[in-house]
Order: structure tokens, then sequence, then C-alpha cells
């Protein structure tokens, strides 16, 4: 998986697109060229950027411990796989956001990328400050120190 390193404030413009800044495009390199995975946020009011190895291996790890043959966790796959677009750069280096995404991302203008493991999520720039004020220092530090050795 990728491990990406960033965060920056960008602008969505009045069609939706976003120029994905270079430094993580330097970071993918030739993954970048293949094109993304955009899907609403699954734990917060953000979307999720997956490349396309990287969604490919959440979908193995999907289809390892859920059965289609089950209603319920073919339920599962059917809702984490709800809203997931393909989307590529196209050849200004931007991404177009399709309108119901910006909608469900609740992007107006000014936004976030931010690096999160094994993905990149975009934010509403206010909704990210918020976001990141919402977690406790205390208990931020106590996650940490419970699970990072």
């Amino acid at each position: 998986m990728s491990y990406l390193v960033g965060h920056h404030n960008c602008k969505l413009d009045a069609k939706g697109r976003v120029l994905v800044p270079s430094e993580f495009k330097e970071q993918l390199g030739s993954e970048a060229e293949e094109g993304f995975i955009l899907r609403p946020g699954l734990h917060a009011h953000c979307l999720e950027l997956y490349t396309k190895k990287d969604w490919y291996e959440v979908q193995d790890q999907l289809r390892a411990k859920f059965s289609q043959f089950n209603v319920n966790e073919e339920a599962v796959m059917r809702k984490y796989n709800s809203g997931a677009r393909f989307v590529k750069l196209d050849g200004s280096g931007r991404l177009q956001i399709p309108k119901d995404l910006i909608e469900k991302g609740s992007l107006v203008k000014d936004i976030v990328i931010t690096a999160v493991t094994t993905k990149m999520e975009i934010w509403d720039k206010d909704l990210y400050e918020q976001s990141i004020n919402e977690l406790d220092d205390e208990v931020f530090f106590k996650l940490l120190s419970e699970n990072i050795k």
C-alpha cells in the first residue's frame, strides 16, 4: 500500500475541479496516471480518495471477509461501495469531483486534501478544522500511547 505524506489547502473551481498538489503527484508516481477511486467518507463528512491499487486491496479484504451469499454481509459490501466513482486527472493535473460527491462532502471553495495512511481525504476547510479540533488532546495522546509502541 502507498503511504502518502502531506496536507494541502486547495481551491475547488466553479466546475468542481481541484488541482492535485504536485507533492502528492510526485509521491504517487505512475499511480497518479492510473486514476483514483473517490467515495463518500466512511467515518467523517469528507471524501476519500484511493489509488486504484489501494482500492483493490480494500476490495480484496471485503471479498475475503464477507460473502455475497449472506444477505447482511452483501449489504455491507454494497453500502461500502455505494457512491464510489472512478476519476482521473485531466491534462492539467486537476481532478473533476462529481457534483453529487461535492454535495455529500459539503465542499464549497476552500478545501483541504490530506494524506491519511492508505488514502487521501478531501474536506471542506472549515469542516476539516472542526474535525481536527473535536478530538481532545488528552484522548489523542492516550490513544497514541495505547496503540503505538
